[in-house]
């Protein structure tokens, strides 16, 4: 039994703790409950009341040997009080007993990784499509509503009504919190690595000194995802993008703070190894000759690492590509900078004021804009597309690179 400390000092240990428990468990706790009720809504629930609780116990008692592990299993006794109160229809019966019978529930000192099983249930094809990426981006990776509209261009009270409705399909159809077979795959593949792969940007867009690393996390879920269908080129291509990617992730802002671009970066801090199996990882998808979207994406990434800087007419082919499986306006962005970057300024800045009205509120369009009206001379008008884009900045990285931007044009 751990020894108490009372007092302020021992609650504050108590929060940290708490605090630090749930950055780095959250998802893996909703998982493991979400699988047992059936229920993402009240596995949430359940477990919040624990995370109360829990400041009272460990603020009195002393943090236990497992924070975790005490989180789940109060969160399991709350979840069958609540349980016990509600219509006893099946799901909550199976749900119910599947609770309290101990030999069927993970010991407090070892919790299995169940978010596989969560993200291919928030991934079901009853749910619709955005509502599958942005319930992952939520149950998984924790992000509030207000940053998953951000992420999709929404209003946050449409993305909270979306995420509402998801959740509540799910414990009314009763979809099941299970990797599915072979015959199932491709109707939830696409969805299944769109969430691991924002997973990833999540975490690759944070600070370096974040407690949850979610690089890593998105890493390990597409190597284990590439173990369960392995010789499949859009989970390889997925896997290697993840990886390129990752290789420029601890020079991709500068000693005092300002995001870097891919050309700017010092190329003694990627990581070589990363690097060299990505493109391993893609060599091999590509010979399967079975073209797709996440391996056209992992081979973006790879010529913006080509020496001795992007191969911007290969990115632009390779986003005209792109664009006959995603015609969407951020890929049409993208291939309106890479056109401009290969060359041809003109048509680039021209096909970018074609995207106003779809990105008009989209930071990286202000950005992209602003770059391309300074270089073709423009000044005023970059300076205002600048300030448009600093306005819009959602980290304090690329504040200040814009600001650097701004204050070198002449």
């Amino acid at each position: 039994m751990p020894q108490a400390i009372p007092g302020p000092a021992h609650a504050m240990a108590a929060a940290a703790l708490l605090d630090r428990t749930i950055q780095t468990d959250r998802s893996r706790l909703v998982a493991i409950l979400s699988a047992s009720l059936r229920d993402i809504t009240l596995a949430e629930d359940v477990l919040q009341e624990a995370a109360v609780s829990a400041l009272t116990h460990w603020g009195r008692n002393g943090p236990p040997a497992s924070p975790a592990g005490w989180l789940l299993k109060v969160a399991q006794r709350k979840a069958i009080d609540r349980l016990r109160k509600t219509s006893r229809h099946t799901r909550v019966t199976e749900a119910l007993a599947l609770l309290s019978n101990d030999d069927l529930m993970p010991d407090q000192d070892f919790i299995p990784d169940e978010r596989l099983r969560l993200i291919f249930a928030c991934c079901h094809p009853a749910l619709e499509p955005k509502s599958r990426v942005a319930l992952t981006l939520r149950t998984v990776c924790g992000l509030t509503t207000v940053e998953i509209a951000r992420a999709f261009l929404d209003a946050d009270t449409t993305m909270g009504q979306r995420l509402s409705r998801a959740k509540a399909k799910i414990a009314a159809t009763g979809i099941p919190f299970a990797i599915p077979g072979p015959d199932q795959w491709a109707e939830r593949l696409n969805a299944v690595l769109t969430a691991v792969y924002l997973i990833f940007t999540t975490g690759y867009v944070n600070r370096l000194d974040e407690t949850r690393d979610l690089c890593h996390e998105a890493e390990f879920l597409a190597r284990l995802i590439n173990q369960l269908r392995p010789d499949d080129p859009e989970i390889e291509g997925a896997l290697a993008m993840i990886l390129l990617i990752g290789a420029r992730r601890f020079a991709r802002v500068s000693p005092d703070g300002a995001s870097l671009p891919p050309d700017e970066q010092d190329r003694g801090l990627w990581d070589a190894d990363k690097i060299a199996e990505g493109r391993h990882v893609l060599e091999t998808a590509v010979r399967r000759r079975a073209p797709g979207p996440f391996q056209i994406k992992a081979a973006i990434a790879d010529c913006h690492m080509s020496h001795p800087g992007p191969d911007w007419p290969q990115i632009a082919a390779l986003y005209a590509a792109l664009w006959r499986f995603e015609p969407t306006p951020v890929v049409g962005l993208n291939g309106a900078v890479a056109i401009a970057r290969a060359g041809d300024l003109t048509r680039g800045l021209s096909l970018i004021e074609d995207l106003k009205e779809a990105l008009s509120d989209y930071q990286p369009w202000h950005a992209a804009r602003a770059d391309l009206l300074a270089r073709s001379g423009n000044v005023d008008a970059a300076r205002e597309a600048y300030a448009q884009a600093i306005e819009r900045a959602t980290t304090d990285a690329d504040a200040l690179f814009l600001r650097r931007r701004l204050n070198e044009i002449r």
